[in-house]
């Protein structure tokens, strides 16, 4: 019980400590106090829709959102967010009181509408008797973090300011819903690390935030330069939050290099050389995730491990010890050299790069598989489910492949992103 409480941690919401940012034309000021207001912790039910409300304007439906949003809607039933309820909260909430899983849902499923839904669900205390009402969808609490999470208060809707040039409507023309208050809020990073940074005061492990993003992207030049979470993250303002799950955002972050020299008929020497070059934040920020490298040594009927490093934060399933932290900081660089023995003949150096995006996952759901064996049969099935979804997200990177040279004090290099 005690790791699954210590996951409750890993995934509670980290509030908004109040920092201060360059926010352009909008005060810093005022930006902190809306977001303290629009994240304030728990987010008030919605109340009854205006009567000018149509049905589809009033609902915290994704799918109703999508009947003008559609972009948005496709985009975001791509992304995490929509399954930030997934079959490894689920079975995890089977385990937990009412408070522990609260602090799970202020950030995967953080509307009120969807807290008394899982309330309903699970039985807890003080669950509403009555059935939801017509614009709350019976499964909003299983769609994660919904539009409605980011987008409504009190019915209202909030978004981030007009594009320049972009049309506005003519004066007197019904919006639906009564159109949307605008504010520069949702540009700035500091909306992300609601969830995405801890409070000074939160969870540690050997003297360090479990997680820290904000504070991370705080010190380095992407903030200098003025580039927050969105730019990276939600390109031309796309609901796709693409992170390390994703191939082509972890190539453009982390800058790989290998060189082979021919030391002497024997020997060569091996270099690899790993490199952060465009995550505005450590390499990978979570202690989820880890990023495994392996060089080999190929040849005549033979497959040689020459040499391994793993970017990423190690702490136990408990979440109470640090193995190790070996991640990249923003522009931050790691060498390895390895000295090999090299029989005569033909041979390659190939530089592998596995990307395991829920590491610290598997390794918890695994060790709650062995060990809790008073599991009921549903939760024993979404605990299977969540494991075999955490080991499938992995996925490699293009490899380097170099022939060793075969004069003495020759070298070959080979880059990839």
């Amino acid at each position: 019980m005690a790791a699954g409480v210590a996951l409750a941690i890993l995934a509670g919401l980290a509030l908004w400590a109040g920092y201060r940012h360059h926010a352009g034309r909008v005060s810093d000021e005022a930006i902190g106090q809306f977001l303290a207001r629009h994240w304030a912790s728990p987010i008030a039910p919605q109340g009854t829709p205006p009567a000018t409300h149509a049905p589809d304007e009033a609902s915290l439906d994704p799918a109703r959102c999508g009947l003008c949003h559609t972009v948005q809607l496709v985009d975001w039933r791509t992304s995490l967010h929509s399954r930030a309820f997934g079959p490894g909260l689920a079975w995890q909430l089977h385990t937990f009181d009412q408070s522990q899983g609260n602090d799970c849902l202020r950030c995967h499923a953080p509307l009120a509408e969807q807290k008394a839904l899982t309330a309903r669900e699970r039985g807890w205390p003080n669950a509403p008797a009555t059935e939801p009402p017509a614009w709350v969808p019976p499964d909003l609490h299983r769609q994660g973090l919904v539009c409605a999470a980011c987008h409504v208060r009190a019915h209202q809707r909030y978004g981030p300011e007009r594009r320049p040039g972009s049309p506005e409507a003519a004066p007197g023309t019904r919006l639906p819903h009564g159109g949307a208050t605008r504010n520069a809020a949702f540009s700035d990073s500091r909306f992300c690390a609601t969830c995405h940074q801890f409070p000074p005061e939160g969870r540690r492990v050997n003297g360090k935030l479990l997680e820290n993003t904000y504070e991370e992207w705080r010190g380095s030049r992407h903030a200098r330069e003025g580039r927050h979470c969105q730019g990276c993250h939600m390109p031309e303002r796309r609901h796709l939050w693409r992170g390390i799950h994703d191939p082509e955002m972890t190539r453009q972050a982390l800058h790989r290099e290998l060189r082979v020299q021919r030391v002497d008929a024997g020997r060569i020497n091996v270099t690899v050389t790993l490199a952060n070059r465009g995550a505005g934040h450590y390499l990978p920020t979570y202690v989820v995730p880890k990023i495994l490298v392996n060089a080999y040594l190929i040849g005549p009927g033979m497959h040689v491990l020459v040499g391994h490093h793993v970017i990423g934060r190690t702490v136990d399933v408990a979440l109470a010890n640090e193995v190790s932290d070996t991640r990249l900081p923003p522009d931050g660089r790691h060498e390895l050299n390895f000295d090999v023995k090299v029989p005569p003949g033909a041979w390659r150096v190939v530089l592998r790069t596995e990307v395991a995006p829920a590491e610290h996952y598997e390794r918890f759901f695994r060790d709650v598989h062995q060990r809790r064996t008073d599991l009921d049969a549903e939760t024993r099935g979404q605990l299977e489910e969540a494991l075999a979804r955490a080991g499938a997200t992995r996925y490699r990177l293009a490899e380097i492949d170099l022939a060793v040279p075969q004069a003495d004090g020759a070298r070959v290099e080979g880059v990839a992103n």
